[in-house]
């Protein structure tokens, strides 16, 4: 949490004291600034006071440009300067929660400051969009680059792209231009990714495209996905299902990792209850197919060449192999013993 100088309740009571008593209970109903900490919509403060939405929403901002042209405000510049400095630390452009949150856990106190920073024309507040969360920035040529760079990043990742942390952030910066030193940092380059809604990390850390099944898990092909991924070699359904529970709490019927795998192109059978992964090169298929397949792509070999080749790509019984081999409408030996597809 970050420590500050001064004390908001107090500082927001000296803003607000030359206000009317309905201009200063409309502000700080509006900002939650109350023990109650909730911040009133213009309808809620409207039925109230008897009167419309837009004629709150008119005291409201007329009773903003009271404060900002009183001694009052005038006299509280040092907080508005402590925090632009604040936000200028952490990257000159933050998401609104988290800044929030890195000054307090205490909402009644987040709303003081989300006030301030709303007050002061020093900051600028970008609402949420659909690229963006809803942010602060002190800086608008760094805003402007880091919102350009993140767009960038997104466009040069594939739907089905999953990178470390690491090497998410070497692609940002790399994206990012003539933007000072004290910025091009690990603890900086994550707070504005974070900015990002169409980008973001799977429950192991990985980045990629929010939409993307491999960092949005919704359901048991994609918790099944991210564990075999992980483990980085076949698995049995059971043994899926058994690191789904322990890794993400998930527990469901070992028949429904079966039927759902065998569903989803990015699994491959390649044994009895055994998957792997399509993207390591594994192809669908019964034994007889996977070994035409190898011989169309490496020529000739011999009975126990194919056999290696086969149990590399999936987990068949070699007897499965040498009777399939065998089978003279598919396969033929030539006379230097080597077998071919027919």
């Amino acid at each position: 949490m970050q420590i500050l100088s001064f004390k908001p309740k107090q500082v927001t009571k000296r803003l607000t004291s030359h206000l009317s008593a309905r201009g200063r209970d409309v502000v700080l109903n509006r900002f939650g600034l109350t023990a109650e900490a909730k911040r009133r919509t213009l309808e809620e403060i409207g039925q109230k006071y008897g009167i419309t939405r837009e004629r709150v929403r008119q005291v409201e901002e007329a009773s903003l440009n009271l404060i900002k042209k009183s001694d009052a405000y005038k006299k509280e510049q040092k907080i508005f300067e402590e925090l632009k400095a604040l936000i200028h630390s952490l990257g000159a452009l933050i998401a609104e929660e988290e800044l929030l949150g890195h000054i307090s856990k205490d909402q009644e106190t987040q709303n003081h400051i989300h006030f301030y920073l709303h007050l002061a024309d020093a900051f600028k507040k970008h609402r949420e969009d659909d690229h963006f969360r809803a942010r602060f920035s002190v800086d608008e040529e760094i805003s402007a680059k880091v919102h350009d760079a993140l767009r960038k990043l997104y466009l040069n990742l594939r739907d089905e792209d999953l990178v470390s942390e690491t090497e998410m952030i070497k692609k940002f910066l790399d994206h990012l231009k003539d933007v000072a030193e004290h910025y091009r940092n690990e603890e900086v380059a994550r707070r504005w990714l974070n900015l990002s809604k169409k980008i973001s990390k799977n429950p192991f850390g990985e980045w990629g495209r929010a939409s993307s099944p491999n960092v949005r898990v919704r359901g048991v092909k994609d918790y099944a996905y991210l564990i075999m991924r992980q483990h980085g070699s076949p698995m049995h359904f059971r043994e899926v299902a058994d690191a789904i529970a322990k890794t993400f709490h998930k527990k469901t019927h070992y028949a429904t990792y079966h039927n759902e795998l065998i569903k989803d192109p990015r699994f491959i059978l390649v044994g009895r209850g055994i998957y792997a992964l399509e993207e390591w090169g594994y192809k669908p298929g019964i034994a007889r197919e996977v070994i035409r397949d190898i011989l169309k792509r490496s020529g000739p070999m011999t009975r126990d060449e194919v056999v290696e080749k086969v149990m590399k790509e999936r987990y068949f019984k070699k007897n499965t192999i040498l009777v399939n081999l065998a089978n003279s409408r598919y396969f033929r030996k030539n006379k230097n013993d080597l077998y071919t597809a027919v």
